[in-house]
């Protein structure tokens, strides 16, 4: 690949960077407010000045853009957000560019909420959302996932931040910068030599955490699992602080593992880093308890929980929140997103209500 000018247009970016496609200059896009940053990019809310529309634009991070081709980490989700196609799923709806090589921006469809802010800024309530709609919710978690594993595609950082929510009430699955495609080797068996290092703390499941890399679609099952239990909580289910802290944590809930029930534990990489005594935790008996278990999202969907009274509730019915500016005095913890310090009336694009937890209250009344 040859190095792209400093300055270019958007159809300099077509030539370029073919497997980009067709590109808009990021001009076309008035920049409302940055809602979001982290390691893979920041984001903002923007208006589409053609169609009016509200989108999210994610700039992608180039490091060294101008000694280095277009990193293909970025390539690689971009081809990847291309094949989405899934009411569950964020939809990415263009790629745009402006005058510098650095300047790359990932458009997509706006949603006002991530879960992790929801719950974090109702923590004053008793729970922003009733049992039904925590069934509607996971299920169109699992939708998701069952989609993505469809297409031998690992999400690989499933975490409450990473499920969006728009103002209609809607669940999307996003944030794609670590998914991985299985090999073809691996479609038979769901397994592939992958980097052990992925998926937040909190929602990493053992086998990660002892450093196996040949892990399987469990690992997105594990992280929605976690996701559950903290939705029911309105509290991390285990908010461990080190791996360590995160094996104990896991081994107290669950049980501890052993060979015998996790057949070649004892020989994976961490196995011997994690000490601990072992006598403390009471034995990890959940096959026996659940014989059906299954880390497949199909089955998870068929299960008979979301048959069970409440029911899953409509998702038409589902609440609806007004869009806020997080309040910045509050430190974030270790699952909200980093927001910028500008004074920005977050909801002026709809009509900026007096606050979401007011909205929330009113509704249970």
């Amino acid at each position: 690949m040859t190095k792209a000018p400093i300055s270019w247009t958007a159809r300099d970016a077509e030539r370029h960077f073919e497997p980009l496609g067709t590109c808009r200059d990021v001009d076309e896009f008035e920049k409302l407010n940055r809602i979001g940053e982290g390691t893979y990019g920041t984001v903002y809310r923007a208006r589409d000045r053609q169609s009016k529309r509200i989108v999210a634009l994610k700039r992608v991070i180039l490091h060294n853009e101008a000694s280095e081709g277009f990193p293909i980490t970025a390539l690689r989700e971009i081809k990847l957000l291309k094949r989405l196609r899934h009411p569950n799923c964020v939809q990415l709806l263009d790629v745009a560019v402006g005058r510098k090589r650095s300047s790359v921006f990932l458009v997509f469809e706006y949603c006002e909420h991530d879960l992790s802010l929801l719950i974090r800024h109702h923590l004053g309530m008793r729970n922003p959302f009733k049992e039904s709609e925590i069934k509607r919710i996971l299920l169109s978690i699992l939708h998701a996932i069952h989609y993505l594993h469809k297409q031998s595609l690992l999400h690989r950082d499933i975490k409450l931040s990473n499920i969006l929510y728009d103002r209609y009430g809607a669940v999307k699955l996003a944030d794609f910068g670590l998914a991985r495609e299985t090999s073809r080797l691996a479609e038979d068996s769901a397994e592939a030599m992958l980097t052990p290092k992925v998926v937040t703390l909190w929602y990493r499941a053992p086998e990660i955490l002892f450093g196996c890399d040949t892990y399987t679609t469990a690992v997105d099952m594990w992280a929605c699992g976690c996701i559950f239990g903290e939705l029911l909580l309105q509290e991390p289910l285990m908010p461990g602080k080190t791996e360590l802290d995160q094996v104990e944590r896991i081994f107290k809930l669950l049980g501890r593992a052993n060979d015998h029930i996790w057949s070649g534990m004892s020989s994976l990489p961490n196995a011997d880093a994690f000490h601990f005594d072992a006598s403390q935790y009471s034995y990890n008996n959940i096959r026996k308890v659940l014989p059906d278990l299954s880390d497949k999202a199909e089955d998870a969907i068929a299960h008979p929980y979301f048959r069970e009274k409440p029911f899953p509730q409509e998702s038409s019915m589902m609440p609806t929140f007004p869009s806020f500016h997080p309040d910045m005095k509050d430190k974030p913890t270790h699952e909200s997103r980093v927001h910028s310090r500008e004074s920005v009336k977050f909801g002026d694009a709809f009509g900026a209500p007096p606050s979401a937890a007011a909205a929330v209250k009113k509704r249970r009344l």
